[in-house]
């Protein structure tokens, strides 16, 4: 899962990396772009972690009241994406609205600070992308408004589970412009070979790991940290469990479950079949398409790379279930377009909103397909998505719909998400106790929600 919030491990940069020249896939540039926010374990994600990959210095500028012909005048910030022809693609949408005149702002750097401090102000954007939506902070400090009502007769066409992260109190407060994912991918010719199937428990995991492992390659890849990072949150809801209770009012894993998961993750990474060194992190797909690996937990947005290594020899799973009968999991994050509580003319703001991100289908799609590998965040666009009707990919999507569980709950703090990272890294790969270190996470947990009023 992802970082925490606009603090700490949120704000670094998601990377950028390209396949090494051993890679069978060495002619694609691999650059992780929009899905920074994806990056590490149990995160309450704001908009500056997505901020990952170089750029040309920020553009635009913010207009007055009204622009040209005496229509309102809006100033939209986007955080600058990686996938070369993205930022021409949002400025031609801006260009193509007629109600109002759209000034696009790129931020090749510092996105989340300057969102931060800038809706403070009365010189920030009136439109802005945030990861995950806008944080618990900026809702109850007023500094955004409720969209409520936006979605129209398309509410239920959006992913349920991000509409809840985005949703406080009743009242939503962003709009989902694209949805990426983790999942597990393995090859199908070494399986085969080992006599195993892709795995459904997390035993089995452990198991067809064990058994993929040779003296050339390891079984599992989950990151340079052995997976701390990102198997947290599926591993939690891989045991039927989340970070908070159903209403988030309360810490969500003080069980046996959780302890039983966390020890897994220990046993795994102690296993000798978990990869533990790559030439790049779990984002980046070269372990496994230079055969490092035989099973990595990775993202979405790799499978164009990994399909022209191995076309028609990979599949992709969900997290297993922690036991039969369980359930797998893969985590879902979005940006959501907001609008700011400052904004010069708040209802010409959100009609915008409302125009791009619901109206706007073919834009939609095209913002999720043409630039980089995504999921449209409507589900009668995903089904128009022609990369997502076949192979893997389709089988992606289904996971997304199916077993997808939007990466952090609103009231997951920074906080939280460092207690929790803290915690776990201590589990995993100190074998401290899993007991003793859920109860400080949850100290810490139940004092940040006592703190927001939850």
């Amino acid at each position: 899962m992802s970082p925490s919030s606009s603090t700490s491990p949120e704000s670094s940069a998601s990377p950028e990396s390209s396949a090494s020249p051993e890679s069978p896939a060495s002619s694609t540039t691999f650059r992780v772009g929009r899905r920074g926010f994806l990056g590490l374990a149990g995160a309450a994600v704001g908009a500056g972690a997505l901020a990952a990959c170089g750029g040309n210095t920020g553009r635009g500028t913010s207009v007055g009241a009204t622009g040209a012909g005496g229509k309102p005048a809006i100033s939209q910030w986007y955080h600058a994406y990686g996938e070369a022809g993205t930022q021409q693609a949002v400025e031609k949408y801006a260009k193509a609205y007629s109600a109002a005149s759209v000034t696009v702002q790129w931020y090749p750097s510092g996105y989340d600070q300057k969102v931060a401090s800038s809706l403070l102000t009365s010189s920030g954007p009136d439109v802005f992308e945030n990861g995950n939506g806008p944080s618990i902070d900026m809702i109850q400090g007023g500094q955004v408004v409720d969209l409520t009502g936006v979605l129209g007769d398309a509410a239920s066409d959006f992913t349920p589970s991000l509409i809840k992260r985005f949703t406080y109190k009743g009242k939503l407060y962003a709009v989902p412009q694209v949805t990426d994912m983790q999942l597990l991918v393995y090859r199908k010719s070494l399986l085969t070979a080992a006599g195993v199937q892709p795995p459904t428990t997390v035993d089995e995991l452990l198991t067809t790991a064990k058994k993929l492992t040779t003296d050339k390659i390891k079984g599992f890849y989950a990151g340079t940290d052995g997976g701390v990072g990102v198997l947290g949150g599926p591993m939690l809801w891989a045991a039927g469990l989340d970070y908070l209770n159903a209403d988030q009012t309360a810490f969500g894993f003080d069980s046996d479950a959780a302890v039983e998961g966390f020890s897994k993750l220990r046993q795994l990474f102690t296993s000798g079949s978990l990869l533990l060194g790559a030439p790049a992190d779990w984002s980046d797909p070269s372990a496994f398409t230079q055969g490092l690996t035989a099973m990595q937990w990775t993202g979405l947005w790799t499978l164009p790379v990994i399909e022209k290594a191995f076309p028609g020899d990979y599949g992709v799973i969900a997290f297993p279930a922690l036991a039969t009968g369980g359930k797998g999991a893969v985590p879902i994050g979005a940006y959501g377009s907001c609008v700011s509580t400052k904004a010069k003319n708040v209802d010409a703001a959100k009609a915008f909103v409302k125009w791009l991100w619901v109206d706007q289908t073919a834009d939609q799609l095209d913002f999720a397909q043409s630039y980089g590998f995504h999921i449209p965040a409507r589900k009668s666009v995903v089904a128009q998505a022609e990369k997502l009707k076949s192979g893997p990919a389709a089988d992606a999507a289904k996971l997304a719909n199916e077993n997808g569980f939007a990466q952090s709950p609103l009231l997951w703090t920074p906080k939280c998400a460092t207690a929790f990272s803290d915690g776990l890294s201590r589990i995993v790969k100190d074998g401290s106790d899993p007991k003793k270190e859920i109860a400080t996470m949850k100290s810490t947990v139940e004092a940040e929600l006592k703190r927001v009023g939850a």
